[in-house]
């Protein structure tokens, strides 16, 4: 069976070289150039390109290309979703299997990204998302990684559990699908506050502080999406916040380190010269907390960093002076 990938990312190109040790893999590149040097070279030019890919990985930079395929995997950020669906949406079929890696929330419709994906191909097709604490640096190098499949479907959580499981990267099944969505989203905003806050110098103190808070906040938006509230302390949660806000492999903790050192968002998001999810992603959270009047107050500082250049000391010092009320 051959898997396909849209997308040629980081994420996209692990992904490929873990199930390439099952299954044909297709990358679709969207410049011929990329698409030519993996299958002339077998490595990603521009990403973990100091790897070898697998001689059963191919590319093309043909979205048609892909679908003849069961299974689709999506390694398209977040904000430019969208826009392919409506690329490929003449050549999908009904027996084409959805499966998300991307994290976070559309601007402007604040939507999660399998509601993207029903609003442009409607409520029946298969969709499921991959999701937890996973580093592409290392899933690559085959370091043993946990991560969760999540569907409203249970049969297809299960179908993408056994798709993904190897011994080396073990998969557990989830029909929480928000919860899933949800965590992945929030745990980036959250990570670029905790990257902030050492690059403002800031000890261990602080960061457990906002973590532990963040976790609370992750709950919170949980909830008010009726979602199980135990997601948060998975792998989708608190998995993922863990190794996304204390590790300089993040982007988002990364760009917020660099931001607490001083550079501006665009000068920051240019030295990573990568997508930074989580920017988009905390103003997507804010707009949506005030419409449906959700508290979440260190999305919201992280918000007026990034947007309305509030000084990050600044926004420590609100947090810290907030009215005081029990711990739960």
């Amino acid at each position: 069976m051959e898997i396909s990938i849209l997308g040629s990312g980081s994420w996209s190109t692990a992904i490929a070289s873990l199930l390439s040790e099952n299954y044909d893999v297709l990358i679709y590149a969207r410049n011929k150039e990329d698409a030519d040097y993996i299958n002339k070279n077998h490595k990603n030019r521009k990403y973990l390109k100091e790897f070898d890919l697998a001689e059963n990985i191919k590319a093309t930079s043909n979205l048609e290309d892909l679908f003849k395929n069961k299974y689709i995997i999506n390694g398209i950020p977040t904000q430019s979703i969208r826009s392919v669906i409506k690329k490929f949406k003449p050549y999908i079929s009904s027996d084409n299997v959805f499966i998300n890696l991307a994290k976070g929330i559309e601007l402007g419709s604040h939507k999660r990204i399998s509601e993207v994906f029903c609003d442009e191909l409607g409520d029946d097709i298969s969709f499921a998302v991959l999701s937890g604490p996973s580093h592409a640096e290392e899933v690559i190098k085959k370091m043993p990684t946990a991560v969760v499949a999540a569907s409203s479907d249970i049969n297809l959580s299960k179908d993408v559990q056994k798709l993904f499981n190897s011994d080396w990267f073990r998969v557990y099944s989830s029909t929480d699908l928000i919860g899933v969505e949800l965590g992945g989203a929030i745990k980036n905003t959250l990570a670029f506050g905790i990257g902030m806050l050492d690059g403002l110098g800031y000890g261990d103190n602080t960061k457990a502080a906002v973590i532990t808070r963040g976790i609370h906040e992750m709950n919170r938006l949980l909830i008010s999406y009726d979602a199980n509230p135990n997601t948060i302390n998975g792998l989708a949660g608190v998995g993922d916040l863990i190794v996304t806000s204390t590790s300089l492999n993040s982007r988002n903790y990364r760009t917020g380190l660099l931001i607490g050192k001083g550079y501006s968002m665009e000068d920051a998001v240019d030295k990573i010269q990568m997508v930074v999810e989580g920017i988009p992603t905390t103003k997507a959270l804010y707009q949506l907390s005030l419409e449906n009047d959700i508290d979440l107050p260190i999305t919201l500082e992280i918000y007026k960093v990034l947007y309305e250049n509030k000084n990050p000391i600044d926004s420590v010092s609100s947090l810290m002076g907030r009215s005081l009320k029990s711990e739960f």
